[in-house]
């Protein structure tokens, strides 16, 4: 007898952003977004506004206004200041002055269509080292660097920020990721490829 095992479908949204200091002629704050390994997504300081790489993707956008408002506001608005103050208190913490500096972070989530299971997930580096994690089931950011102890404690402290994380990761990330899947595949089936 043969025992024929169908491999498990997964999918992922995954966000990339970054931000630096001391990079000339480079964008300050940069952003991507993938889906299934497929750029889908992009924006960064110097453009200032969010291309669409796929064209399935901007039917989602055009039928769902709140994703677009979400990026527009996290590519232009939030984002680009935050991680600039970040890379400063960074700079302050790891007793660094002048220089180039990175902060990256990958956030998103996994979604097996066959089990039902999602997997968020939020992680910072910093000067291309992995800096902080977030759980999303303990609502805790865990240190990846000994010297990021007390930053850890800060940021486990900010509560509100905690449950955001956590909303993002276990319920809108998962939501949007679906979407991303209908989108995509109507596309494939139209076109017989993402284009």
């Amino acid at each position: 007898m043969f025992n024929l095992v169908c491999p498990t479908v997964k999918h992922s949204l995954k966000y990339f952003v970054a931000g630096s200091s001391g990079v000339s002629d480079f964008p300050e704050f940069m952003g991507a977004a993938v889906f299934d390994g497929f750029l889908v997504g992009y924006c960064d300081s110097n453009t200032r506004k969010v291309e669409t790489k796929q064209d399935w993707v901007e039917k989602l956008l055009e039928n769902d206004t709140q994703q677009l408002q979400y990026y527009n506001y996290e590519c232009f608005e939030y984002l680009p200041n935050v991680f600039k103050d970040r890379i400063h208190f960074f700079k302050q913490h790891f007793n660094q002055s002048g220089g180039v500096h990175v902060l990256q972070r990958m956030s998103g989530c996994e979604w097996d269509e066959e089990t039902g299971e999602v997997n968020g997930f939020n992680q910072y580096g910093y000067d291309g080292e992995d800096l902080m994690a977030f759980d999303p089931k303990t609502s805790t950011w865990i240190t990846l660097k000994p010297q990021a102890f007390t930053i850890k404690e800060k940021w486990n402290a900010d509560k509100p920020r905690a449950k955001n994380n956590e909303i993002f990761l276990t319920q809108l990330c998962p939501e949007w990721l679906k979407k991303s899947l209908d989108y995509g595949n109507s596309s494939l089936q139209r076109t017989g490829r993402i284009t």
